[in-house]
């Protein structure tokens, strides 16, 4: 099974391309899945469904064609199905300072259950071989992080912090329900838990897998958002995810000769210049703005005809560079990790058990050792060329 992530800043349109793209899937006779990750839910609208079945009763993959289906997640229904426990533990918690039943249970919805719930369904898709390829239509770039990372923070948690949780509870469990004004969690409460987790096993492998996961990143040719795709690129790199590909969307297309756009069209060649030279050698892929919204199947087959002109298959895997690499050159272990666009003084790192430590700016990625270097200790660093050099020697 093939997984495209689409991600970038808020509004630039990656729903549309992530729609578009699934239709040039299914044209080409892949079984595709069009899933939302956002909690801002804007897929049906995308293909202008209205109130259709669509938004119905079953919360489950809805067939526009044979050959294509589209998901929302519907938190409400992903409660009912897989949080139920954990659900109802914290609407009792948030009962006792005296908020009604109706606000506790929507503050019961946790941050992470939406995308935790996704990345079930994906992982389900893979073991039952229902899809092909499953794009997923992503919320913007911070929670997209988010989405990628939970996977390896819950499976930290799970192996160093959860079975000393669950023990302990076991252990105090009674005598700290008489005295205290909050119960403890239930056995079964942890036991919901650790489904959960279960459900989402090999996740990370698969994410990081370049042969199958490939991140297609959208923008604009607008100075802030070109930011904002930078430090994404960046941080879906130190996750060892592989963006593969660079859509700009919204470009003037050449036919626009009409004075009041020349200051618009200037900038963004220096833009579309900028990217071109900042994420070279991946490949970059210019979109036209077109002249009425798109909206709608039409609307959308349009959008593909032109970004798959030549019938381009977008399952392709354009890219599988790694995003850090375990060396040894001159008689020491290296960890080389790709770090575009980071400045020196953005850079942070130590070694905690056997994990590398990296930090840019406020994002944090723990890249596990092999055997070999988990005793050694990181002595010396350099940026150079994009990529921060490690070294790891015995001290």
């Amino acid at each position: 099974m093939r997984i495209l992530l689409f991600s970038g800043k808020g509004g630039v349109g990656k729903t549309s391309l992530a729609a578009a793209t699934g239709l040039q899937l299914s044209r080409l006779g892949y079984d595709t899945l069009v899933m939302s990750v956002d909690p801002a839910h804007s897929l049906a609208d995308a293909f202008d469904l209205g109130d259709s079945l669509f938004h119905s009763k079953t919360g489950d993959p809805y067939r526009l064609t044979d050959k294509l289906a589209i998901h929302e997640v519907n938190i409400q229904k992903e409660i009912k199905r897989h949080w139920r426990e954990i659900s109802s533990y914290v609407i009792s918690v948030l009962r006792t300072t005296g908020i009604n039943e109706v606000e506790a249970e929507e503050l019961a919805i946790l941050p992470g259950m939406e995308e935790l719930s996704a990345m079930m369904y994906v992982n389900q898709h893979r073991r039952e071989g229902r899809f092909q390829v499953v794009v997923l239509d992503c919320a913007p770039t911070a929670e997209s992080l988010r989405f990628v990372s939970m996977p390896t923070t819950l499976d930290w948690y799970m192996k160093h912090i959860f079975p000393f949780h669950r023990g302990l509870a076991k252990a105090v469990r009674p005598i700290a329900n008489r005295v205290s004004p909050v119960e403890l969690p239930t056995d079964s409460y942890f036991a919901n838990i650790a489904d959960l987790f279960a459900k989402l096993d090999g996740i990370p492998e698969l994410l990081e897998d370049p042969n199958v996961t490939s991140v297609r990143l959208v923008t604009n040719p607008e100075k802030m958002v070109l930011r904002e795709t930078q430090r994404a690129f960046v941080y879906f790199s130190l996750h060892g995810l592989t963006v593969d590909q660079i859509l700009v969307n919204r470009v003037l297309p050449e036919s626009v000769q009409d004075s009041f756009f020349e200051e618009w069209r200037a900038n963004q060649a220096r833009i579309i210049e900028e990217i071109e030279t900042y994420f070279a050698p991946v490949g970059i892929k210019r979109v036209p703005l077109f002249t009425r919204e798109v909206l709608g199947q039409q609307r959308l087959e349009e959008l593909a005809n032109t970004i798959f002109a030549d019938g381009e298959d977008p399952a392709a895997v354009l890219r599988t560079e790694a995003p850090y690499h375990f060396v040894k050159a001159n008689g020491h272990y290296e960890v080389r990790v790709a770090l575009p666009f980071a400045a020196k003084g953005e850079v942070g790192l130590f070694k905690k058990g056997d994990e590398l430590v990296v930090e840019v700016g406020t994002l944090r990625r723990h890249i596990g050792l092999p055997t070999t270097m988990s005793n050694l200790t990181p002595t010396r660093a350099r940026l150079e060329n994009k990529v921060l050099t490690v070294e790891m020697k015995e001290v």
